[in-house]
């Protein structure tokens, strides 16, 4: 379609500011972005829309501009919702560099301007399959709860015979096509995940291609639509970790123009969805936003314990008895960046709270998640713990919730990134949430003192010396272990002993000789030679319980 057409349509409510000369171009598709530099997602022929986040101030236009321009965009249309006028500085930069320019009226969604131009681009370049969008766009705009990602997904199979999927980062399975047959399995998911984010930290356009086996799957990132998921976005960090993915089961690289074309479209109407999704999670966050300022400021118990009975019926609808509650703390920091990860961790921890096993959209209804800095914090409420457990082994654990996550998460964290997350215990009252988040964010904190990208810690951890190993200083870390091991380690490397795995084994079976031996297959008398070489080379004695103890904390901090 051509620019002059967008003006033709009242309801789109954009009015012309600048570039009368150029309104024969011809626009190929829309992005939505407040990226200061959103040149490595322009292929060229889009309308571009912004809600002006990136300008700070009158110099930030003309660089601004001028990238679109050099990426051969359309035109521009700026929301009037933030600044209300249009600012000068932009409508010369414009000007000087021959870019058309549009303001969006506050009263026009940009998801309305999308649908509008991927409707039109698609039927004018894809002739017949026009209808496929048009049926998508009525179908999941037709009720108050749209048609859902599954709608979309049931059109492709039937209108194109194409099975798909939409897929979370972390390799939950979002929504399939009926046409899909039965549910990817989870370890298909997760390597499919895992080369988007691959992909997306690379720089490398999609759509992406992975053979599995036999079947060879074309994965589309799915980008948030809505202004907010890119406002303050400077890098691809920043949504890395949150954005969705469409995966075909086919080969997109010898598609036509007009096919890419339509599921580039496809995949901006599931964005759509997406937005919706997250808009429905408002309430709930500021619930959890309220909550947490509560706990962090002292406020009295009874004053929590009011807001939590706001909550629950919103968390837990149709829940008899008040609720237990757990905290979850969660932080994904990048190295030499000072990108704020509070919203990417809010996200992710969203993601990760819910059940591996669980599809759809909105199965973290009950989950409420704040965030403050680059820390994620997660009011996990859980169903009421029979009077005669103290809900210590109830809830939450630590390990679990990473358990399938960690290879997605750890590709699109690449060499930069780590997410840790701490678990605390389940608490019965607001008395308890005070202790509760401290006792989280301890057990973060010793996450993340592990090796690892993705690293997760209990409050079960907090009780042995684990909770003291985090805690001593890298170096002297390093000089401990180096004093009691090192005689070892090289001595294993120049006679190929096993000193090490027997000195590991020996203190596992707490000293005693004949199970150690049967352990590691040798005769007592081999093993009294190796544990006496042991001592030999460290002048220590394992018999005393000091050398023990030594050992053993060199081992678990090597």
């Amino acid at each position: 379609m051509r620019l002059r057409a967008l003006l033709d349509t009242d309801a789109l409510g954009l009015k012309l500011l600048g570039g009368e000369d150029e309104l024969d171009r011809t626009v190929r598709g829309v992005m939505t972005t407040d990226l200061r530099d959103p040149s490595r997602y322009l292929s060229g022929g889009e309308l571009v829309l912004t809600g002006l986040a990136w300008r700070r101030n009158a110099a930030d236009s003309e660089p601004f501009v001028r990238l679109l321009a050099q990426a051969g965009v359309a035109a521009l249309g700026a929301g009037e919702a933030e600044l209300g006028d249009i600012p000068d500085d932009l409508v010369l930069a414009c000007a000087r560099h021959r870019l058309p320019l549009f303001a969006v009226h506050e009263s026009v969604a940009f998801a309305t301007i999308t649908e509008h131009v991927v409707r039109q681009v698609s039927g004018e370049r894809a002739g017949d399959l026009a209808a496929v969008v048009d049926r998508h766009r009525r179908m999941m705009t037709s009720g108050p709860a749209g048609g859902g990602p599954d709608v979309v997904l049931d059109l492709l199979g039937s209108d194109l015979d194409l099975r798909a999927w939409v897929l979370s980062p972390a390799g939950r399975l979002i929504a399939g096509s009926k046409a899909a047959g039965p549910a990817l399995p989870a370890d298909v998911c997760a390597k499919l995940a895992a080369e988007h984010l691959s992909a997306a930290r690379t720089g490398r356009r999609g759509p992406h291609r992975l053979p599995l086996g036999t079947t060879l799957y074309s994965l589309f990132p799915i980008r948030s639509s809505g202004r907010s998921a890119t406002q303050a976005a400077r890098d691809v960090r920043e949504t890395v970790l949150s954005d969705w993915l469409l995966a075909v089961e086919a080969d997109a690289s010898d598609w036509p123009e007009e096919r890419l074309d339509l599921l580039q479209g496809v995949t901006q109407l599931i964005a759509v969805e997406r937005d919706r999704r997250d808009a429905a999670r408002t309430v709930r966050r500021r619930l959890a936003q309220e909550v947490l300022e509560l706990v962090q400021t002292g406020a009295a118990p009874a004053e929590i314990a009011a807001r939590l009975r706001v909550a629950a019926p919103v968390l837990l609808p149709g829940l008899g008895a008040a609720p237990h509650w757990q905290v979850v703390v969660a932080r994904v920091e990048w190295e030499g960046s000072d990108i704020e990860a509070g919203p990417t961790a809010q996200s992710l921890l969203e993601e990760i709270l819910v059940d591996p096993l669980a599809t759809g959209p909105e199965p973290s209804d009950r989950i409420a998640v704040a965030h403050t800095g680059d820390e994620a914090i997660a009011l996990v409420p859980l169903p009421a713990v029979s009077a005669e457990h103290d809900g210590s082994e109830a809830g939450i654990l630590a390990d679990a919730l990473l358990n399938s996550v960690r290879d997605p998460l750890s590709a699109g964290l690449d060499d930069d990134g780590r997410v840790t997350l701490g678990v605390s215990a389940a608490v019965h009252s607001a008395e308890g949430l005070r202790g509760a988040l401290e006792e989280a964010r301890h057990a973060r904190r010793v996450a993340a003192a592990r090796p690892g990208r993705v690293c997760a810690a209990g409050h079960q951890e907090l009780a042995s010396h684990v909770l003291l190993l985090p805690f001593v200083p890298d170096d002297v870390r390093r000089a401990f272990t180096a004093r009691l091991l090192d005689p070892l380690r090289d001595y294993d490397r120049r006679h190929r002993a096993e000193l090490i795995p027997t000195l590991e084994a020996f203190l596992d079976c707490d000293g005693s000789w004949t199970r150690c031996a049967t352990r590691l297959h040798l005769h007592v008398n081999t093993l009294r030679y190796r544990v006496g070489r042991i001592e030999q080379l460290t002048s220590r004695d394992l018999s005393r319980l000091e050398d023990k103890l030594d050992f053993f904390l060199a081992l678990r901090m090597s």
